[in-house]
């Protein structure tokens, strides 16, 4: 990949950094106003070094939530060159380089799996440059097998067999920090399949640069009041169904008691009436043995006499 002069993203001057870095000079809007906000549902087009000037607020902290400028974003697109792959325990880490002049590291979760096999443990630790390209087939050649992975939201599978060093790619995933450096989660790749594809998402993202990302977000009291009233009125919602969910609940909880009941009841009727019989028969039963013991008795008495 040919490298590309971004002026646009890349911020030179101090005071271009210390505005971006002031947080006091920046509103930061509750969350019931992202639905407005064109970044925060939405994969958002950033170069590595951009991704690295994103910050958390400590009132999101625990929503994987990032901050470039006051932008709320979630999801990020990249295009890049892989330039290192490394297999360590529970993940896969790829290296990619967008010529922006800053990497990132790309990480990719291991499937969990009973046991490991030898083989598999033999590769882990092993570390891919794009000097080394013919490692992965040399393993392929002996018969290794290639662990699976999953996305890091979902779960689901994913084969990141052709995410060699020196492939192109277009990566995208969610945000998160390791001690202190930013990270992309791989949820989703795509194959660049020339230049030209690869300026046109350059293009792409360079304008949203200029006609979003490069302006705090500005959300007006009007809009802010309508985004809280729509919050409102969805959390009533959402309380109203919650209630009828309860409602549900306890009149199916209620049914079962009745029906538990109404088997019981039926259960001690059958109960009674099984003991009776059987009171029945016993005393039919004794009046029979009666029967034939004075029978016998007047048979014994009518020989004797």
């Amino acid at each position: 990949m040919a490298p590309y002069v971004r002026p646009i993203t890349t911020i030179t001057s101090n005071s271009a950094k210390n505005n971006y870095h002031d947080a006091e000079q920046l509103t930061f809007y509750p969350a019931f106003c992202f639905k407005a906000s064109p970044t925060h549902f939405a994969w958002v087009k950033l170069a590595t070094s951009d991704i690295h000037r994103l910050r958390k607020r400590v009132e999101f902290a625990d929503q994987g939530l990032f901050f470039y400028q006051n932008h709320p974003i979630r999801f990020a697109n990249l295009i890049g060159i892989i330039i290192a792959r490394t297999d360590v325990p529970r993940r896969t880490i790829l290296t990619l380089d967008d010529s922006s002049g800053a990497t990132i590291e790309v990480v990719v979760l291991k499937a969990d799996e009973p046991s490991t096999s030898k083989s598999t443990a033999g590769i882990r630790g092993r570390t891919t440059n794009s000097n080394t390209t013919g490692e992965d087939d040399t393993l392929e050649e002996k018969g290794i097998r290639k662990e699976a992975h999953v996305t890091s939201t979902t779960h689901s599978p994913i084969d990141i067999t052709p995410l060699r060093p020196g492939t192109l790619f277009q990566i995208k995933g969610t945000l998160s920090v390791f001690r202190s450096t930013m990270q992309v989660n791989l949820e989703r790749f795509f194959p660049v399949p020339d230049t030209a594809a690869e300026m046109r998402f350059v293009e792409a993202r360079c304008r949203f640069y200029l006609e979003v990302l490069s302006t705090p977000w500005f959300v007006s009291e009007g809009d802010i009041e309508t985004l809280r009233l729509e919050a409102d009125e969805e959390g009533e919602k959402i309380e109203e169904e919650q209630a009828r969910a309860r409602r549900r609940a306890r009149r199916r909880v209620e049914r079962e008691e009745k029906e538990r009941l109404k088997i019981e009841r039926a259960w001690d009727r059958e109960e009674a009436s099984r003991e009776k019989d059987a009171r029945r028969a016993r005393e039919a039963g004794g009046e029979l043995l009666r029967e034939l013991e004075a029978k016998r008795k007047r048979g014994r008495d009518r020989m004797g006499s």
